[in-house]
């Protein structure tokens, strides 16, 4: 747009491009065209204008005189005015496109941002809940059980928190074990398992962790804005050396704080994601009828090695004895029978 410092405006310049200035107000614009380029930019643009509103005006069916001088400045005006208020109405529209369309928030997930629009106001963040099952089970065919509960597990993306199997003698079996499924595959799961037995009990529970999320959360922010503080607290300290090793032994504190909460944070949502599973499996134990308990015939057949190990270990201490003290004996008998022997023939001496 040209300023006042211009000795021509925008309609005189039109008018010299048109041959409608007088001689001296022509001379001055075309020495002034010389020399300023934004008006030569301007006049180019108005050429091309005319040119297009010349080829715009023509008639090839039914051929008319030129124009007159005011016919051509009416027209002229007539364009300028229609790009003006097609400006205006374009640049009207998108500003109401703009207010009348809401703007976009971000709503925080479990996992992830997604876009929404709210209605009112904030929206609040989602519900979280962590759902655990009970399930007491009792069955006869105990052995496909747990072959059973590995199928369940691959079809639902699942895996065992915990499994124990006990099989005392006697008496039936029981399985014990941990499922954990995503929280959209828990219903099917547990119908699933309900299809290995009877069902002797079942309970559901679930539990909103949601202001616990929300509360760690915002200590784990805040943990982390403490840290960017003193780390920028440390980088720009230039005091005593006591001073940075208290900001840095501070830094490893927040640190460990910060660690110790995102674990936190991702236990939660592991336990949100998994649903729980408790499941307990009885076997159905029918006892054999016997005409003489194992226990008894067990006990008999121990009594039985018992005594015969007895009767090995005392025949092997008393050989064990000869060996050790039988050359003593020995020596001591033939010197005792020596003497006896001698003893009486001194008596049979003094008899006679």
């Amino acid at each position: 747009m040209l300023t006042h410092t211009h000795p021509i405006d925008p309609e005189e310049l039109m008018a010299y491009l048109d041959g409608e200035l007088s001689v001296d107000r022509a001379a001055t614009a075309a020495a002034h065209l010389e020399n300023c380029r934004e008006c030569q930019e301007l006049a180019a643009d108005l050429q091309g204008v005319s040119r297009r509103m010349t080829a715009w005006q023509v008639d090839p069916c039914a051929p008319s005189a030129p124009p007159s001088v005011p016919e051509r400045r009416a027209s002229r005006w007539r364009w300028q005015w229609g790009l003006a208020g097609a400006g205006v109405a374009a640049l009207s529209a998108f500003v109401m496109i703009g207010l009348l369309r809401p703007p976009v928030k971000y709503q925080r997930t479990t996992r992830d941002f997604v876009k929404t629009r709210p209605v009112a106001a904030e929206m609040p963040p989602p519900r979280m809940i962590a759902h655990t099952a009970q399930l007491t089970l009792s069955t006869t065919e105990f052995d496909k059980t747990r072959p059973a509960l590995d199928d369940i597990l691959k079809r639902h993306q699942g895996y065992f928190g915990e499994l124990n199997i006990n099989a005392p003698a006697g008496i039936g079996r029981t399985l014990e074990a941990t499922l954990r499924v995503p929280a959209d595959h828990r219903d099917a799961a547990i119908a699933e398992v309900k299809r290995l037995g009877h069902v002797e009990s079942e309970s559901q529970t679930g539990e909103e962790v949601t202001a616990e999320y929300v509360d760690r959360e915002a200590r784990l922010n805040n943990a982390r804005n403490t840290e960017k503080r003193l780390t920028e607290l440390l980088r720009d300290r230039t005091g005593k050396l006591s001073d940075v090793l208290a900001v840095q032994l501070e830094i490893g504190h927040v640190r460990e704080s910060i660690e110790r909460m995102q674990a936190e944070q991702k236990s939660l949502l592991k336990r949100v994601d998994f649903a729980t599973l408790n499941v307990k499996i009885l076997e159905d134990y029918k006892d054999r009828l016997q005409v003489m308990p194992d226990t008894i015939l067990g006990r008999f057949r121990n009594s039985a090695i018992a005594g015969y190990r007895g009767m090995l270990e005392g025949i092997v201490t008393v050989i064990s004895f000869l060996l050790s003290t039988g050359p003593s004996l020995l020596f001591w008998s033939v010197i005792i029978f020596i003497i006896i022997k001698f003893t009486w023939k001194i008596f049979r001496r003094f008899k006679s």
